[in-house]
């Protein structure tokens, strides 16, 4: 009796499950998008079909493009024992349960386990840990399921056990031709009923949707259940799909590659003079709920980096924006948001202000070097030392500059700034080009560069202040 009345309760929870569950493909054929995966001779489609899926695979893609879909079908597929675990709810108890289990029907049954994890990311090292061993031994076969970068957030000995497929945002073609499945479904879509939609709501419903799946079925679903039918069919328009959706899905988390990569997008539209580029991700970030304060900090750090001496109003401009945006805050502090991006990307360009990093390098090579006595403070072991003798008072000589060894001295004529030759700084360039040959003939040295570094050597600096 209870195995009837869980039959019956499973049976009644599968029909009032929400429509993006229930249209949920179940065999390839169903599949819809990630050909270059899954598509006719592909690689894991004839492991899938053969049941001979032998070695771990990590499935990596936007929300709704079929990750756990694609598993569900393995699980259909495949004569092995299949377990899943959501990497939000489950510990390592749960791991070594399942581990035990698949140990024991190994032994008695030599039928194999696959474990699907979703939301693989969530699991933290010591849980990813308890898996490896088993994964390695062969105990599980690992379907690791992933929104995030799994290069950042997945054990990098997982990875390297696992086959990795990367599963791209479905196209509007894609999804209509989902949502066109469910209406056509009469056992769990809506094909028992009249529903009359018009190509404009069903592009609606795509676009909107952002490549999402199981966003656009569940608004079809929230425009089917709340139309009332008129003389037995229920019509879906333009109007009505508009307010089922009414705010595209622009996918972005905070704290995941969706963050980062558009705020890389973004900088290097700044960085490579593109406004109208620049205002395009800027708009999708505060669009997605970004902090307008973190989209200002970087733009404060771009003033310095990649404007620099080219335009030395580009780090005033960025600053005066900042303090306006505290000043006013949202939704009005757009204007100086926007107003300090596209100044800095129709600003003139220098990285010179990287200079520091090769001096920090020479230093960081060689040692840091003894102040010369010429420029020691002279106020307290002047007579004792002789500190501060031989200085050579600029303000005395025209162009208030007169040659003389500011450096160490074993570095002597050795340069770590290069400006640019562009906007202001090709006045700093002609300038400081005289002077430096000036001095070192006075001083008697030749001219070097301080240590060339690569972006990667730079980025290293930072991180370690």
């Amino acid at each position: 009796m209870q195995d009837l009345f869980g039959q019956a309760a499973e049976t009644q929870m599968k029909s009032e499950a929400p429509l993006a569950a229930r249209m949920r493909p179940r065999t390839l054929d169903e599949f819809v998008g990630q050909e270059e995966i899954v598509g006719p001779g592909k690689l894991l489609r004839r492991a899938i079909e053969s049941d001979r899926l032998f070695s771990s695979i990590i499935l990596w893609g936007p929300p709704g493009t079929g990750k756990t879909t694609l598993a569900r079908i393995i699980a259909n597929t495949t004569k092995s024992q299949f377990e899943t675990l959501n990497a939000v709810m489950s510990g390592v108890a749960d791991i070594r349960k399942v581990v035990n289990e698949a140990r024991e029907r190994r032994k008695l049954y030599r039928q194999r386990t696959i474990l699907l994890v979703d939301e693989i990311h969530r699991f933290n090292k010591a849980q990813q840990d308890a898996l490896l061993p088993h994964v390695e031994d062969g105990t599980l076969i690992l379907i690791g399921a992933t929104t995030e970068n799994p290069y950042f957030e997945v054990n990098s000995a997982l990875i390297s056990r696992s086959r990795l497929f990367r599963l791209n945002t479905l196209t509007d073609q894609q999804v209509m031709a989902l949502m066109r499945h469910a209406l056509a479904d009469s056992k769990r879509g809506y094909g028992a009923r009249k529903v009359d939609i018009t190509p404009e709501a069903m592009l609606h419903f795509a676009h909107m949707a952002g490549g999402d799946a199981r966003n656009a079925l569940n608004a079809l679903e929230l425009a089917v259940e709340s139309t009332p039918p008129t003389n037995g069919v229920t019509h879906i328009d333009l109007a009505v799909a508009q307010d089922s959706i009414q705010r595209r899905a622009v996918l972005y988390d905070k704290e995941g590659d969706a963050h980062y990569d558009t705020i890389s997008a973004f900088i290097k539209s700044v960085r490579g003079s593109d406004p109208d580029a620049a205002l395009y991700w800027l708009a999708k970030m505060i669009y997605a709920g970004e902090d307008p304060r973190f989209v200002m900090r970087r733009l404060l750090i771009l003033a310095g980096e990649d404007i620099g001496l080219a335009d030395p109003m580009g780090a005033v401009v960025a600053a005066a924006c900042a303090q306006t945006l505290d000043y006013i805050g949202m939704p009005e502090g757009m204007y100086p948001l926007a107003e300090a991006t596209l100044y800095l990307a129709t600003a003139p360009k220098s990285n010179s202000a990287g200079g520091y990093f090769r001096a920090r390098a020479q230093i960081e090579a060689e040692g840091a070097g003894e102040v010369p006595d010429p420029l020691r403070d002279a106020n307290r072991d002047r007579k004792g030392l002789g500190h501060g003798e031989g200085y050579i008072y600029p303000h005395d000589f025209p162009e208030h500059w007169a040659p003389q060894n500011y450096l160490p001295r074993e570095i002597a004529g050795m340069t770590f700034y290069a400006p640019s030759g562009v906007g202001y700084e090709k006045d700093v360039q002609e300038r400081l080009a005289r002077w430096r040959e000036a001095q070192r003939k006075a001083l008697g040295v030749q001219g070097r560069e301080g240590p060339s570094l690569s972006q990667e050597q730079i980025e290293r600096m930072k991180r370690e202040r």
